[in-house]
């Protein structure tokens, strides 16, 4: 018999604020923008989407069009989010490989 496998959701396991700028850190160094705005709709899913629209105020519509994996958060949308789940965009030098 085939085991059955279950759905799983990532905002499940992002009840701390330290786990989502883990997790957030690990979606930038992709460098993928569809895959950075649907790891922040991730992220904010985790806080509660009503929560992040109050935060920013934005429509709850309007965050879960601009942070699915379709998306194209503008810049704007991105830093209230962010600023909302109490993080805050860094700039370092890169490193080489």
């Amino acid at each position: 018999m085939a085991d059955m496998l279950t759905p799983y959701d990532p905002a499940e396991d992002l009840s701390e604020g330290e786990a989502v700028a883990v997790f957030m850190a690990e979606a930038f160094q992709t460098q993928d923008p569809a895959y950075i705005a649907h790891a922040l709709g991730v992220a904010a899913r985790a806080k509660g989407m009503t929560q992040i629209a109050q935060a920013t105020g934005l429509s709850r519509e309007h965050l879960y069009r601009s942070l699915s994996e379709a998306g194209n958060p503008t810049l704007k949308t991105t830093l209230a989010v962010m600023k909302a789940l109490g993080l805050e965009l860094d700039a370092h030098p890169h490193k080489p490989a």
